[in-house]
């Protein structure tokens, strides 16, 4: 008895190894998401604390100029008083004085230059400070997105029931969400493919062109590329653009000339009246 029990054994562990991987897989990649997002963070609070204290420095540095400016400006008008009072007095302490005055007047026009340097200066630096706490505010955002959302499978089984049941507003989001949260997985470009076959349903087949070309750009050997290359060849067609739509089409028969998305190319072709081969330069 205890002979026939291990193979049955060693198959049920087996099972559950096969069944671990994926979950240990995806837990691996979102502790990788996160240790980057709080190495982001950690980035972002250094960097922050950096701009804090140039800040306080260029402060200075405005609080000071301003301050210079301002007493320059009362001696001016001081001699400015003294030398009208004295202008009966000889030419000679007129001209000293009106010297004085005109040198003040040229340190006062370098001290206004500087001073609207450093105001500039300080501008940019708080609307970078602004953005960079923007920035921080998004990435918390993002990373409180990632903690709460579904686990990929979940998401994934969970889109393609609702799109299979017609529920069509609800699978796009659920689909958009996937891609939004697991952008690197393959079944990322399935995500695309089915929110392109959405669209395609409802008419907006620009958008459904869109769509089937993040396939086709992104996951160019995913198990989609195929269909997509298909549909975003009707998409074309339907919005008017037969050249392109054609070109589409023909490239799909050449690169899978077998495949069921060929012969419905070619049927299509064969509709519209033109050759299946395509022309040198397409």
């Amino acid at each position: 008895m205890k002979i026939q029990r291990i193979p049955a054994l060693f198959a049920l562990l087996t099972l559950l190894c096969m069944d671990a991987a994926p979950a240990r897989a995806v837990n691996k990649e979102m502790v990788q998401l996160q240790t980057q997002v709080q190495q982001l963070q950690e980035q972002m609070t250094a960097m922050q604390s950096r701009f804090d204290e140039r800040m306080g420095v260029m402060n200075s540095l405005v609080e000071r100029d301003t301050d210079a400016v301002n007493k320059i400006s009362t001696i001016i008008g001081s001699l400015q008083i003294t030398l009208e009072k004295q202008s009966g007095d000889s030419s000679g302490k007129v001209e000293q004085l009106s010297g004085q005055i005109q040198a003040l007047n040229d340190t006062l026009d370098e001290l206004k230059v500087r001073l609207t340097k450093v105001s500039r200066q300080l501008e940019d630096m708080q609307a970078a400070q602004q953005s960079l706490a923007a920035n921080q505010a998004q990435q918390q955002q993002q990373q409180q997105a990632m903690a709460s959302a579904p686990p990929p499978d979940v998401l994934y089984n969970n889109a393609v029931r609702d799109y299979n049941a017609g529920k069509n507003d609800l699978a796009s989001q659920e689909f958009s969400d996937y891609v939004k949260f697991y952008p690197n997985t393959d079944l990322a470009g399935n995500c695309y493919f089915y929110m392109g076959e959405i669209e395609f349903r409802q008419g907006n087949y620009q958008q459904a062109a869109q769509s089937y070309d993040q396939v086709l750009q992104n996951f160019p050997s995913g198990n989609k590329a195929a269909s997509a290359q298909l549909k975003k060849g009707f998409s074309l067609i339907e919005l008017g653009k037969q050249e392109d739509g054609v070109v589409e089409l023909r490239h799909l028969i050449q690169r899978y000339p077998k495949s069921p998305e060929a012969v419905q190319a070619r049927d299509r072709l064969r509709k519209l009246g033109v050759s299946t081969t395509a022309r040198p330069g397409d």
